[in-house]
């Protein structure tokens, strides 16, 4: 079908272009351990560390634990469609790649501009996650950064506790206590130093080599789920030794809705697991790197699904011990994880360790985050759909080192210069349209592709995909109006580009074009 927005690449000639080998080609250089390494690095970090207590906090009380359950769910739908293509499609790009051996080129185009707000807007979202807790950590020790340059251009900022804080943050905290903030000392902020380096620094790490990168990923990997096991150690004691503390705390289990779609009741589970849907980003980043797999028809199914419940089942001891050990209404804050563990008596360690592992963690992500947008950006430039330089691969190092470093420069900006509210939001509905696509794309290519070998087979198909959107549509119908706005008028801007310059340069539109 060349010629129409609908043309569909041909599998053949995608399982060619990952069989290429030289100096033009990604290095393959991960093995399982790697891949599930990789799919762990990018899952556990801004969800445990981060939005665990604000969304228990926000929507849905200790019941914050059947919103990872409801969305892990939709996770371990598109996990198994993920593994399917991923074996019998590896070659980076991910669901850009699926879609376009499936459902046509206009498709592919939507979710590789997507993907753009899962992987890079997502690492911007972490940076700055990452510079709050290393600011934190930094003041702990009385290493001061003037507050112009601790946040987003614009933030009002308050110094309390000897801490310089986001007063959009603590601003509940202070009321309870009956501070009032006009008394506190003020500064609005400039620009996000901390969160613009952290960028370069993980830029850097991805330019020099893929094998280096996942060495690093998976020595950082080891320490933060050490850290996470030894908050689940010592939390886990204390609630065996104190059942009565965490039934009080767990009562009620499920707060009453106060009226207010998505504030508590069931709307608030789906409220809350719509928002905490940021925490499982991560795993589908592992099939952007199924060109750099050893052996990716075995190894990529075990990198999405091993990473994949591991992290899921982490998600729901901590989410369930945290609002056991501290009350729901005290979590809105930006160190939940922290606070939770000082609440256990003689642990005046804990808050010093769990800000070690966010900063670790958050690290983690940023790294695959970043490696995952670099990998979709050498697809679609191969493919003709951006220009030339974004698949030009470094002679020595085997990366796609222009698209990694103008990647980088960008989320590096956009973290230290962009208030971060709305973005957590923006990313989940960008990665569940993703989900959605590629649960399409499985049961498709099974109608139109029965013969083709698959290495791993999504089982129970259609139900399986079938599952798979109607949860990943449920969770985006459960996002604010706002932020389906936002993703209209981003996909807008897409459609722009695509036949402003993509459709007139596509290889599959236009074959002469080399």
């Amino acid at each position: 079908m060349a010629g129409s927005i609908f043309a569909t690449k041909p599998i053949d000639k995608i399982l060619s272009e990952a069989a290429e080998e030289g100096e033009h080609s990604l290095k393959r250089a991960l093995g399982p351990i790697n891949l599930v390494s990789l799919g762990i690095g990018a899952i556990i970090g801004a969800g445990i560390f981060v939005l665990t207590g604000a969304a228990a906090a926000r929507y849905a009380g200790p019941a914050i634990v059947l919103s990872f359950i409801l969305a892990g769910s939709a996770c371990a739908f598109a996990g198994l469609c993920y593994a399917e293509f991923a074996s019998l499609i590896p070659i980076a790009g991910s669901a850009y790649t699926y879609g376009y051996a499936t459902l046509g080129e206009i498709f592919a185009w939507i979710i590789g501009w997507d993907l753009i707000l899962e992987y890079a807007f997502g690492a911007a979202t972490v940076a700055s996650g990452w510079s709050g807790y290393m600011l934190s950590f930094l003041q702990d020790f009385g290493i001061r950064i003037p507050p112009q340059f601790t946040s987003a251009h614009g933030e009002p900022l308050v110094l309390y506790n000897n801490h310089w804080e986001h007063l959009s943050r603590i601003s509940a905290t202070l009321a309870a206590k009956g501070v009032n903030p006009d008394l506190l000392p003020h500064a609005t902020a400039y620009f996000d130093l901390v969160a613009f380096l952290a960028i370069l620094l993980v830029t850097v790490v991805l330019v020099i080599g893929i094998k280096e990168s996942a060495n690093l990923n998976s020595a950082i990997v080891m320490v933060k789920v050490s850290i996470v096991l030894v908050f689940i150690g010592v939390v886990g004691v204390y609630a065996f030794r104190n059942p009565s503390h965490f039934a009080a705390n767990w009562h009620p289990f499920i707060p009453p809705n106060d009226g207010t779609f998505g504030h508590y009741g069931l709307s608030g589970i789906a409220r809350g697991a719509a928002v905490i849907f940021f925490a499982y980003i991560g795993f589908d980043a592992v099939s952007t790197a199924a060109q750099e797999a050893k052996n990716p028809k075995k190894d990529m199914p075990i990198g999405i699904l091993g990473s994949l419940v591991i992290c899921t089942v982490l998600y729901i001891v901590v989410s369930g011990l945290l609002t056991g050990v501290v009350s729901y209404t005290a979590l809105n804050v930006s160190d939940p994880v922290a606070v939770g563990i000082d609440a256990v008596p003689g642990v005046r360690w804990g808050s010093f360790l769990v800000k070690l592992g966010a900063i670790f963690g958050l690290g983690t992500v940023m790294l695959v985050m970043l490696l995952g947008q670099s990998r979709v950006f050498f697809s679609m430039s191969n493919d003709g759909l951006l220009p030339k330089w974004a698949s030009k691969i470094h002679p020595r190092f085997r990366t796609p080192y222009l698209s990694s470093i103008v990647v980088g420069l960008f989320v590096a900006v956009f973290a230290a210069l962009i208030p971060i509210g709305i973005l957590g939001e923006l990313v989940s509905i960008g990665t569940l349209l993703a989900f959605v696509i590629v649960c399409a794309g499985v049961w498709i290519l099974r109608v139109r592709r029965p013969e083709m070998a698959r290495p791993f087979k999504t089982p129970w198909v259609p139900f399986v995909p079938i599952m798979g959107i109607l949860i990943s549509f449920g969770l985006m119908a459960a996002l604010p109006g706002d932020t389906w706005l936002r993703l209209i008028i981003w996909l807008a801007i897409g459609m722009f580009i695509y036949f402003g310059y993509s459709r007139k340069h596509s290889r599959v539109q236009n074959p002469q074009i080399r």
